[in-house]
């Protein structure tokens, strides 16, 4: 009697994994539990993986924030020894940058001291906390690209986190002096360290431009050529007291007057 031959593609179907065809078809034998499995992880995982990549729509504010090397939380951790390099200028306190809610109830919360926030991006999807400080007008968005919306010397300290960064030098000239405007006492700039901070390429404000991390030689020079220079008293003591401590920020702080 002659051996009728086997079908290869159906010795597989029976004995190895099932084919797309065979998991479709309504009278196929239904698929090892296992295969399912991995069929379900393959699926998260690739999910997953372009959730990290370019394809992620995030808004501005929480980019920023929560984008690898943030400076605002670095402000957060700096913020102790701010107070001992500046004393009694941080009377009256402005951050300037994202998750300004954040830093201001900080501040808020120290005796003596008055802290407003200004947002250069969106303010959605914040808490009722943050809400409540816009309402009562401590923080307020306002694009920094423009003249800021405050008198001359109405603080003491401005405090600038994850802002500049994302401005071309045609901004910053106008910026800057702009912020030295408002201040009496001292502007501090956290701004991006380029050796040990990355910013995604998902994460990007709302001008679609990404963060620009510049050396400290080159915001040197550009603070010697818009008529900044070293706040020395305030540094050494920012040093002093950041060194005792062990302290070392991963941005760039440059503690400026004029």
């Amino acid at each position: 009697m002659s051996r009728r031959s086997v079908n290869p593609s159906r010795r597989v179907a029976d004995g190895g994994l099932p084919s797309v065809g065979g998991l479709l078809h309504p009278k196929s034998r239904s698929p090892p539990v296992l295969t399912i499995v991995l069929v379900i992880l393959g699926f998260v995982l690739l999910i997953a993986y372009f959730n990290s990549g370019s394809g992620v729509t995030v808004t501005s504010r929480e980019a920023v924030s929560r984008s690898e090397g943030s400076c605002t939380s670095e402000v957060i951790q700096a913020l102790p020894y701010l107070k001992i390099a500046y004393g009694n200028s941080m009377r009256k306190v402005l951050h300037v940058g994202p998750d300004s809610c954040t830093i201001v109830s900080g501040l808020l919360k120290e005796k003596k001291v008055e802290a407003w926030g200004l947002e250069p991006y969106d303010l959605e999807d914040t808490d009722s906390s943050c809400k409540s400080l816009v309402r009562k007008g401590f923080v307020r968005m306002s694009d920094i690209k423009f003249t800021l919306p405050y008198r001359p010397d109405s603080f003491n300290l401005v405090v600038v986190s994850d802002a500049l960064d994302y401005l071309t030098p045609r901004y910053l000239n106008k910026t800057l002096p702009d912020l030295a405007r408002v201040s009496t006492d001292g502007l501090v700039i956290f701004a991006g360290n380029p050796g040990q901070q990355k910013v995604k390429v998902s994460e990007l404000p709302k001008s679609g431009r990404p963060a620009k991390l510049r050396s400290s030689s080159w915001w040197t020079r550009y603070f010697v050529q818009t008529g900044l220079t070293e706040n020395e008293g305030p540094l050494k003591k920012f040093e002093e007291a950041a060194s005792k401590n062990k302290y070392k920020p991963d941005c760039q702080i440059f503690h400026l007057s004029w």
